[in-house]
């Protein structure tokens, strides 16, 4: 349950904004895969009222309870949050945020979509941690989640995979368990580590078929299908469905990335860097940030802003220092700059973590990429991507 925040101020306005603060987040909170959410009505008869956290949790049958308060001084905001286990009436997490204001109402809508991605986060870590004797579908799914949230590598996506497998064999019939098995075989095919891309691509998109077939509104769903389809290079369709899970969470911070790759991969450029921003400023703890860096580094990459891209590319590598593209990124943009040591480490290191095979050659990474597709992209990622790659060692064939 969101109680309702509390206003630090004797200003009505702060009221309204705290008031606006606690609807937002409950309707994003509830959006959510498998979250019940106390409705906002029921909160706010415990506006003003002596708070016992565990008698909450009893009384309305919830295992987690947020409170906040908000706070104005001249011109800066501050809001501060505390995640509550009701059983145990423990703090689990909290957060403090300071803004400037100015369109409140645009604050709003930031601060409670950064809450949501980063409670979700916390909420599915903890769910977790809640091991259980014989486990379900629904165990199996929380702990694939957060096994997600740990640090990319290849042997943490199979162990995903492994969970959600499990998952389904529980529940065939999981809407989340398909949705969540499918992206990560798609994950598996565009990270290069596939050992069938296409046995792995027809099976997600079976899963995902089925998962919209039996709830066409859920926002995963649709984000998913996005992915299959870009994986696909069938560009113009994945934006389609990524505004689709958009419309239906506009918290899916995963939605907006992949519709800047999709926005590189058809020519928009320019549209890429603005979606990744915004996919930061709504989650800047998010587990996958570091993918956030990497599109911004490789749209300065292309525009042969190699300084740039460069600080870009360096703060996804230390984001996620597992994912091989990070460093063959690097690799052509310390070539390009004339550190050909550097360079050659680099792309040493894409290699080792790819296990070598699509970074072998031009040749072969140009037919395993699923970007280059566009006469004006492919232009722009020979004159620096691919050029980088050559300086830094990388055969043609």
């Amino acid at each position: 349950m969101v109680l309702p925040f509390t206003n630090l101020n004797d200003d009505r306005e702060q009221q309204y904004f705290a008031d606006g603060i606690t609807e937002d987040l409950t309707t994003d909170l509830s959006r959510l895969e498998n979250m019940f959410v106390i409705s906002r009505n029921t909160a706010f008869t415990y506006r003003n009222k002596p708070i016992d956290t565990k008698q909450i949790g009893c009384e309305l049958g919830v295992r987690y309870v947020l409170e906040g308060s908000v706070r104005r001084s001249g011109n800066q905001l501050r809001i501060n949050t505390q995640l509550i286990d009701a059983a145990s009436d423990a703090h689990l997490w909290a957060e403090r945020f300071d803004r400037d204001t100015g369109d409140l109402f645009a604050l709003q809508n930031e601060i409670t979509s950064c809450l949501a991605n980063t409670l979700g986060v916390e909420l599915i870590a903890a769910e977790a941690a809640r091991r259980t004797e014989h486990p379900d579908a629904l165990d199996y799914i929380l702990r694939g989640r957060a096994a997600g949230l740990r640090p990319y590598s290849s042997a943490n996506q199979r162990e995903q995979i492994g969970l959600f497998e499990h998952a389904l064999a529980h529940d065939p019939e999981s809407v989340e368990a398909q949705s969540r098995l499918a992206l990560l075989l798609v994950e598996r095919v565009v990270s290069l580590m596939s050992d069938s891309a296409t046995v792995d691509l027809e099976r997600a998109e079976g899963l995902v078929a089925r998962a919209l077939a039996a709830k066409p509104r859920s926002a995963v769903a649709h984000f998913v299908k996005g992915r299959v389809l870009q994986a696909q290079k069938r560009w113009e369709e994945a934006i389609f469905e990524y505004e689709s899970a958009l419309a239906l969470d506009r918290n899916l911070v995963g939605a907006l990335h992949e519709l800047g790759w999709c926005k590189l991969s058809t020519g928009s450029i320019e549209e890429a860097i603005p979606l990744a921003e915004q996919a930061i400023r709504l989650s800047p703890r998010d587990p996958d940030i570091g993918w956030r860096y990497l599109l911004i580094g490789t749209v300065h990459q292309l525009q042969s802003r190699t300084d740039e891209a460069i600080i870009w590319l360096e703060k996804g590598r230390s984001a996620m220092p597992a994912a091989p593209f990070h460093h063959s990124h690097l690799a052509s943009a310390y070539a390009l700059r004339g550190e050909p040591e550097r360079a050659a480490a680099e792309l040493a290191e894409a290699q080792r973590l790819a296990g070598k095979r699509p970074f072998s050659s031009i040749a072969r990474l140009k037919a395993t990429s699923h970007v280059w597709e566009v006469p004006q992209v492919q232009a722009l990622a020979e004159t620096t991507y691919f050029a980088g790659l050559r300086k830094a060692g990388m055969p043609e064939e």
